[in-house]
């Protein structure tokens, strides 16, 4: 699933090429991807609106429109597990398992996803839920605290929920974790206040380093690429995969790059999760 560095990269790429355009007809071809279903039809509200700005909230994208009376101005899209977005040609043939596509004046914005988790719509109570987003002023080890502290949920457990912080998923919470030096399996209510400032500041390292790496990097829009990364292909000009990033993600039994220990996984709530048993108390 995107987290919050894939889902960034992608809408610093699309924010410059989508404001501006205007959205001349809007196709749902699963009407499933609505959230929550409303039986006003999509072409209704968005036909004829021009797109101001496309920004991130958490995992979500949002799409920010002009003002019009009556109608909603802004309109979220969220990827699922396999869900992709892109631009292409107006007249390209529209690819397999394309859930909906927005014919613009210049190009055509399509929404694919092959499993059908992604999810869009105009309502705005699912961002209202998202807790405070990691790379901004206001995600401070005081406001972190006061999410952690109130539960007694294992640590990884806890960061992996959207309204304790927006945009985390498995991968980024392992990184951050052993960043920090701290356990997935700490309780969330049993961290002391340097500790908690010590995964502020880690999350925010970690985020950004990825985000820097995906920046760097051709947008494998289809997916037909074998290096695994959501969106991030090759180097520009380069016939060989990305180095690799993660410093406990998928690398069990490799020595942890801090201390030697050969790195763990178990199981949490249903997710791998990724540990240096040496580093991590």
């Amino acid at each position: 699933m995107p987290e919050l560095p894939e889902v960034e990269v992608l809408v610093r790429h699309l924010d410059p090429q989508l404001r501006g355009q205007a959205i001349r007809q809007v196709e749902l071809l699963r009407p499933s991807i609505l959230f929550p279903p409303d039986p006003t039809p999509a072409d209704r509200v968005l036909r004829g609106r021009r797109i101001r700005h496309v920004r991130r909230r958490g995992k979500y994208i949002c799409v920010e429109l002009d003002p019009a009376p009556g109608v909603p101005g802004l309109f979220w899209m969220h990827l699922g597990m396999t869900g992709r977005l892109w631009l292409q040609p107006a007249g390209a043939p529209l690819p397999p398992h394309t859930r909906m596509f927005w014919d613009l004046n210049r190009a055509r914005l399509v929404f694919s996803d092959p499993r059908g988790f992604g999810r869009s719509g105009w309502d705005e109570a699912p961002l209202r839920r998202l807790g405070p987003e990691p790379l901004e002023r206001t995600f401070t080890a005081a406001r972190l605290g006061a999410l952690l502290v109130c539960s007694r949920q294992l640590l990884k457990v806890r960061l992996l929920d959207q309204t304790v912080v927006a945009g985390l998923g498995n991968i980024y919470v392992c990184e951050s974790l052993w960043e920090a030096g701290l356990s997935p399996v700490r309780r969330s209510d049993r961290l002391a206040g340097t500790e908690v400032a010590r995964l502020v500041a880690a999350i925010r390292r970690v985020l950004r380093r990825a985000i820097r790496f995906g920046s760097k990097l051709n947008l494998d829009w289809t997916g037909t690429g074998r290096d695994r990364l959501f969106y991030f292909g090759r180097v520009a000009g380069s016939s060989s995969p990305p180095r690799e990033r993660f410093a406990v993600y998928e690398r069990e039994g490799d020595p942890c790059r801090r201390c030697g220990a050969p790195i763990r996984r178990i199981v949490l709530a249903g997710r791998g999760t990724y540990f240096c048993p040496g580093c991590q108390p």
